[in-house]
């Protein structure tokens, strides 16, 4: 499954933390982010990330034109909806895309913790049947 990671500024260090405690779960899947959050988690936990651009360059068209494109499975979005700043990844273009291709979003930790125990329980493997890899 691909899981997408993306985090505003004044949440990476909740998003490395997520994926340290899930480290076991997610290393099984591919995971996509943006620039520096990849960084960010491949650094502190050692996962293997696909960097894409930095937010703020171009990463969260290329994320929005992956999900249309249907080449993403879930998307974990950690936002700072008070003080986002500018050049941050835009919250409606991401979340618009995956509502539009019906792919299950977080954009808080408790959400990515539902999302996450659903993924190990099996609940979510309806995803790969609605698109499965070659």
């Amino acid at each position: 499954m691909r899981i997408v990671l993306i985090a505003h500024d004044s949440r990476k260090e909740l998003m490395v933390q997520f994926c340290t405690a899930y480290k076991g779960i997610l290393s099984r899947h591919e995971l996509i982010a943006t620039g520096v959050t990849g960084k960010v988690v491949h650094d502190a936990c050692g996962l293997e990330v696909h960097c894409l651009y930095p937010g703020r360059s171009g990463g969260a068209e290329q994320l929005a034109a992956m999900i249309s494109y249907g080449e993403v499975d879930m998307v974990l979005f950690f936002r700072d909806p008070v003080n986002a700043r500018p050049g941050e990844p835009n919250d409606m273009l991401l979340l618009r895309a995956c509502d539009r291709k019906t792919i299950p979003v977080a954009t808080n930790i408790a959400t990515a913790e539902m999302l996450i125990h659903g993924l190990e329980r099996g609940d979510l493997a309806w995803l790969e049947l609605r698109s499965p890899r070659r």
